[in-house]
């Protein structure tokens, strides 16, 4: 261990060249994964505002539709059911045809009782509203079946591209990192082949270099951890003060993104440091 801290220390250049690169694809790779979460939330805040109207029987007095509700949030896949009544459902009528001279004269009890619901996963809409119609009580049922799909078709869309982005960007990022680990170790190339000569084990030479990988590796994550961090908090920032900005006002505090990111950042640091200097020293031990 020794040897290995020494080693980052000797050879500072080459070490500073290392975790400055790592440090860049781990942000690069981080800041893409943290856009491609929110993206996924943003859709998926998109997806609830499709809703489905429930219409009950005009026959039903008000307290008699709005005890149906209890049994409408039964119906697996129901995520919330919002009661509206004709008084309600008439004010948005006529808000919505202000100036219609054509829906005058449309009084409440022309309307029906409704619940306003919204769907937990709109994937299954058509089941569910096949459900929602066998309830006594229910008259009619609206649903925006091609919005949903439409929806539905978007976020598998997002999935697999930022599933092949992120995977080609981390391929990307493993190809730079391991040829800058095996620069460093062709700069000494000539204390390795010393090594050998005078009967150095192979374990023996490769330990402090495992170690040295593993410190800088760390020190890489951990440095663009915090980067990602205070960028991310500045870009959120620059969002929220940009009120035409709606669709992203969704965006979520980086301390939801947290643990992932500390595992994930962590993870890569570990793997690129032991796996880097493990791989890449192995082309000089045959002296």
């Amino acid at each position: 261990m020794k040897e290995g801290i020494r080693g980052i220390f000797l050879h500072g250049f080459m070490s500073f060249a290392a975790v400055c690169v790592t440090v860049a694809c781990l942000l690069i790779v981080g800041s893409f994964a943290a856009l491609s979460y929110n993206l996924s939330i943003m859709v998926n805040d998109l997806n609830k505002t499709n809703e489905v109207i429930v219409y009950i029987n005009s026959d039903l007095s008000q307290s008699e539709a709005q005890s149906i509700g209890t049994v409408i949030n039964l119906v697996d896949n129901v995520y919330q059911a919002k009661f509206v009544s004709r008084e309600e459902a008439l004010e948005g009528f006529v808000a919505d045809h202000e100036g219609d001279d054509a829906f005058a004269g449309v009084e409440a009890s022309d309307l029906r009782h409704r619940f306003v619901v919204t769907l937990e996963d709109n994937k299954m809409m058509e089941q569910t509203v096949e459900e929602l119609g066998k309830i006594e009580g229910v008259a009619n049922i609206t649903a925006s079946f091609e919005l949903a799909e439409g929806f539905t078709t978007l976020q598998n869309v997002l999935h697999i591209a930022s599933g092949a982005v992120i995977l080609i960007l981390l391929v990307v990022s493993l190809i730079i990192i391991s040829n800058t680990v095996k620069l460093a170790m062709y700069d000494r190339r000539e204390e390795i082949s010393i090594m050998k000569m005078v009967g150095a084990t192979n374990g023996f030479i490769r330990l402090p270099f495992v170690v040295e990988g593993f410190t800088l590796g760390m020190v890489a994550a951990g440095a663009a951890f915090g980067l990602e961090w205070l960028l991310y908090d500045w870009i959120l920032g620059k969002i929220q003060a940009l009120d035409t900005l709606q669709l992203f006002q969704s965006f979520v505090p980086f301390k939801q993104l947290l643990l992932p990111m500390i595992a994930t950042f962590f993870a890569a640091g570990l793997f690129v440091g032991i796996f880097g200097s493990w791989t890449s020293i192995r082309k000089f031990m045959d002296v």
